[in-house]
């Protein structure tokens, strides 16, 4: 069971639909209902940045109150870098921003800017403008505020992801892995540690890890398997993933690493692997990276889930869409307390920056779990973090877990009614991609 850092709202999960319980999670079937489990994660954005002001609108459409959403405090102000006055959060204009920062110093800084060591017993979350106003006044950025830290969208933006976060299902207690970067983050999602790891290796931006990895599980156990990539070259099939850090397993595997493109043929084929993993655009703008156009990113999400919803696959998938990170923007929820996942201390913190021992999270992130089983409207309250998603692949295939981290969680079938009752909710709105890239003001 994870740790908790807090309930979040008292109502929240009477008004979605309660919490699902053992193996159940509902009437009519088990977690053995689900044959294909797909998992795409998205790059660096924190909860209230997304879905800060996802209550009201689900409110608007008659599926709750906006407290089921424990989103954005209407009071928050907190100080700059460069000493301009106080900011709040502000809904952001531009679908892009120059860069942010989310390394091990500043993610602590960002969680308690008075005391960077002091980061649990209810820290103030108080450093993400003066964060990522010193970061850009040491990168040669114009916003030495911090003000692009405090942005916020809302569904006027990301219609696709509200419809999605609330036809379906969402979390207020949802957080990445560790309080690192992406790389440290993904770590986490395909092994459920970093082995030490706090920051990655500076000419690589990966390192040769030796931990056994969730396909390894899969392929031990006989699991059909595929890892989507989009930036795919035949010549070198893993190199845009993640999975190529783990250079004992996957060079002798490199048939199960495909074009990204083929995810819709599959899934119309009614050939989709029993476990799918979708490596985003990262070379290509299609992360949700602050850098990139946040609605192509959006829109490229859309496209997997509306070619599985199309597909005879569709009837007996659950598909996890998260982000790895926060990537330096604005939540008011302090990380989760959790366990070390294989007793390996940090081996690489920078100088100067606080120390850890992997027993911290990272801060929140959206989670949407989108499935025909998925409860509609549903909310849960359970804190985790998305090592969660190992939990749940390991409970459907009777694996054990990789690490003490995925051990601890929640299977995550509270999420689901094996009846089905979103068997039908196949018509998401189609998500723009027009919005305008400033990288030379703020919001």
């Amino acid at each position: 069971m994870a740790v908790s850092c807090g309930t979040g709202p008292s109502t929240a999960s009477q008004k979605s639909g309660g919490q699902g319980s053992g193996g159940s999670g509902g009437s009519s079937g088990s977690i053995n209902n689900v044959n294909h489990i797909v998992i795409m994660m998205q790059e660096n954005r924190s909860f209230d940045h997304y879905f800060g002001h996802l209550g009201v609108y689900r409110a608007a459409q008659g599926v709750g109150q906006a407290s089921d959403i424990d989103g954005t405090p209407s009071n928050v102000s907190f100080k700059t870098f460069d000493g301009s006055p106080n900011v709040s959060p502000v809904h952001m204009i531009t679908m892009c921003s120059p860069d942010l920062t989310s390394n091990w110093l500043e993610t602590h800084g960002t969680i308690n800017l008075r005391n960077w060591t002091q980061v649990m017993n209810n820290p103030p979350m108080d450093g993400a403008a003066y964060m990522q106003g010193g970061f850009c006044a040491h990168s040669g950025c114009f916003d030495t505020s911090g003000l692009r830290a405090m942005g916020y969208y809302t569904e006027a933006d990301i219609p696709f992801y509200y419809w999605a976060a609330t036809q379906f299902a969402t979390s207020n207690r949802w957080f990445s892995a560790a309080p690192a970067r992406t790389q440290i983050n993904r770590m986490y999602l395909l092994a459920a540690t970093s082995q030490g790891h706090v920051e990655p290796n500076s000419s690589t931006n990966v390192w040769n890890v030796t931990a056994k990895t969730i396909f390894e599980s899969l392929q031990d156990a006989g699991v059909t398997w595929k890892v989507y990539v989009t930036n795919f070259d035949p010549s070198n099939p893993a190199s845009g993933s993640y999975m190529n850090a783990f250079y004992k397993f996957t060079p002798q595997h490199l048939a199960n690493f495909v074009d990204a493109k083929t995810f819709a043929t599959d899934a119309q084929n009614g050939t989709l692997p029993q476990v799918a993993l979708i490596e985003s655009g990262y070379e290509s703008g299609q992360d949700e990276h602050p850098l990139n156009n946040l609605q192509v990113g959006a829109a490229y999400a859309e496209t997997f889930v509306s070619a599985l919803m199309k597909s005879p696959n569709w009837k007996d998938t659950v598909f996890f869409l998260t982000f790895d990170e926060f990537g330096g923007f604005y939540d008011h929820v302090p990380p989760m307390a959790t366990v070390n996942p294989d007793g390996i201390q940090p081996i690489d913190i920078p100088a100067g920056a606080p120390s850890g021992d992997f027993t911290i999270t990272g801060l929140r992130v959206p989670l949407i779990v989108i499935s025909p089983f998925t409860k509609q409207h549903f909310v849960s309250n359970t804190a985790a973090d998305f090592t969660a998603m190992l939990k749940f692949i390991e409970t459907r295939f009777n694996l054990q877990p990789l690490t003490k981290r995925d051990g601890m969680q929640m299977d995550m079938t509270e999420f689901f009614d094996w009846s089905a009752p979103n068997l039908g909710s196949t018509n998401p709105p189609a998500q723009q991609t027009d919005g305008k890239c400033y990288y030379t003001s703020a919001p």
